[in-house]
């Protein structure tokens, strides 16, 4: 982590927020999570942010079954990877939730013409409560 231009504060950080962190191998999770990250695009100055923000991405999700199939699902709608990199660089969080979730939210947005980026990253966060109250 630090050679992404981490710290010891921001390494302690994503440590006291995802502790299992530590008991991950450095081979089969943590570089293959890095180089997905950088293969979208991203820096190492926004992987490290991402690990900062969100460390759980580092090994509670499945980078086939989980992580891919979220963003082509953004890449399906049309997102540009620079935007993906932009979104997931400011809330990464949106990994975390489920394909289902967002899809749906996806398309709610796309049907009334703003599906956009930062769009998506407010209305994720929405209980299904107030979603369901702003878009349907």
């Amino acid at each position: 982590l630090k050679g992404l231009g981490m710290d010891e504060s921001q390494v302690a950080k994503a440590i006291i927020r995802f502790p299992q962190l530590l008991s991950y191998s450095v081979e089969c999770n943590l570089k293959p999570i890095v180089q997905w990250l950088k293969d979208l695009g991203m820096n190492d100055l926004q992987v490290a942010k991402v690990i900062g923000t969100f460390p759980n991405i580092m090994g509670h999700y499945s980078l086939e079954n989980n992580l891919k199939p979220k963003v082509q699902t953004m890449l399906d709608a049309n997102f540009s990877e620079s935007q993906i990199v932009s979104l997931l660089s400011k809330f990464p969080q949106l990994l975390s939730y489920s394909s289902k979730r967002l899809g749906c939210r996806m398309s709610a947005l796309e049907a009334r013409g703003l599906l956009t980026d930062k769009y998506l990253a407010k209305v994720m966060a929405l209980t299904d409560a107030k979603f369901s109250a702003r878009f349907e």
